[in-house]
């Protein structure tokens, strides 16, 4: 069964004068994505696709440059849109994105949707195996992320399903035809998930 990695850009290097969406990893963050490298299942990925934002872009230019193999790159893949409020101090942006997950539908300060960002990182990837059989890495961001994966596990938009820190990624299953939502009738067993990993530790040995 196609396996589709979902990982996110590592550390960044934070400038309150430029907005989010254009930063660049930190020192530390390429070091992480270098790191990432050495994993064995690195060797596993056949294709290599990409948010926009300079920070993926870094994250996946690595990947791809060792794997011999070229980005595509899918705007719609892009974080959430938070140029309503541009940088925020860390503490108040945590607030925010409790609130963004807590009421999907509501627009915080101006933000995109969670329900609008989670349909538009769905659409994007939609045919993501049409053309592939193998493994599928999608260097994206965190809350996107969180977004899609609640969508393939079938259950409702919660922070909880979060990673624990930038530089993560998480595993799925995912059949060419059963990429959509999982019925009422499916449970989550059903589609096997290894839950989020730092990207410079080894995977474990099962799926979780």
């Amino acid at each position: 069964m196609p396996v589709l990695r979902y990982i996110t850009h590592p550390e960044v290097a934070i400038d309150p004068t430029t907005p989010p969406h254009q930063w660049g990893l930190s020192r530390r963050g390429v070091q992480r994505a270098v790191a990432m490298l050495d994993q064995p299942w690195v060797a596993t990925i056949e294709r290599v696709i990409s948010s926009p934002e300079p920070k993926a872009m870094q994250t996946a230019d690595l990947l791809a440059e060792r794997l011999g193999r070229s980005v595509d790159v899918r705007a719609d893949t892009g974080e959430n849109d938070r140029t309503a409020t541009g940088f925020v101090p860390p503490e108040q942006f945590e607030k925010l994105a409790d609130a963004f997950f807590a009421d999907p539908t509501v627009s915080i300060e101006g933000w995109e949707t969670a329900a609008d960002a989670q349909r538009r990182i769905v659409g994007a990837l939609q045919n993501v195996f049409e053309s592939s059989e193998g493994s599928v890495a999608v260097i994206g961001h965190g809350a996107v992320g969180t977004l899609l994966r609640c969508h393939l596990m079938g259950v409702p938009i919660d922070r909880i399903y979060d990673q624990p820190g930038q530089g993560h990624y998480y595993t799925v299953e995912c059949d060419a035809l059963d990429f959509g939502v999982l019925s009422s009738s499916q449970s989550q067993g059903e589609r096997s998930f290894h839950g989020w990993t730092p990207i410079d530790r080894p995977e474990l040995d099962h799926m979780a």
